[in-house]
């Protein structure tokens, strides 16, 4: 099974997962509620970062004739993270 990397990293709900596995590691290993906190928020910072650029890569991608593995991007939600809906024709 083949793992689609661009879906997963634009997933808001990964981004939750990934932020609310290490918040509770940091927590279990003795580290302060706020450093979880701090943490979390940059790993969901950071979610949006890399799905806003992904997006940006993939729309590029598409205005230049490229691969979009037979999809069309037509709107990012961007909440806590940005998660891009595709339309296949």
């Amino acid at each position: 099974m083949k793992i689609d990397w661009k879906r997963k990293l634009t997933s808001r709900k990964f981004w939750a997962a990934v932020a609310g596995f290490v918040s509770m590691l940091l927590l279990t290993i003795g580290k302060d509620a706020g450093v979880a906190q701090q943490v979390t928020g940059m790993i969901m910072a950071s979610a949006s970062l890399i799905a806003y650029i992904i997006g940006e890569g993939l729309a590029d991608s598409a205005d230049h004739g490229g691969s979009t593995d037979d999809a069309d991007i037509y709107s990012a939600d961007c909440g806590n993270a940005c998660e891009i809906h595709y339309s296949k024709d």
